[in-house]
């Protein structure tokens, strides 16, 4: 499936995309009073893009630049545009990790990166 397929109402949804953009994460309480983490990703592929709701571990374990695959998603529309989520039976799953969410380690070039700043 194709993110351009995707409507309000549709079930079932198995998509691979790349997070291109991510919300910081917030806590919200719902309607029973259960306090709950949630981020908004939006993902893309070579055919448009699309906002994903991320809940609990799943906004902390996504970032910018992974390449996620969604598994039994539904499509639901928040303000008159479609929204991607997991839900309570589906998952979500990080199928290659992006430079956005590495650790800065070995991959970064040597030098003195203080010295950029003394010119401005």
């Amino acid at each position: 499936m194709k993110i351009n397929e995707l409507k309000g109402g549709v079930g079932n949804v198995e998509i691979e995309a790349t997070v291109v953009d991510k919300q910081p994460t917030r806590t919200v309480v719902t309607k029973y009073g259960k306090q709950l983490t949630v981020s908004s990703a939006t993902i893309k592929d070579d055919t448009g893009s699309i906002t994903l709701s991320l809940w609990e571990k799943d906004a902390d374990a996504i970032d910018v630049g992974d390449k996620i695959k969604v598994t039994n998603g539904y499509v639901s529309e928040y303000k008159g545009n479609p929204q991607l989520s997991a839900g309570k039976y589906g998952k979500i799953e990080v199928i290659e990790k992006g430079e956005g969410g590495a650790a800065s380690g070995s991959s970064e070039p040597e030098g003195n990166f203080g010295s950029d700043s003394e010119e401005f």
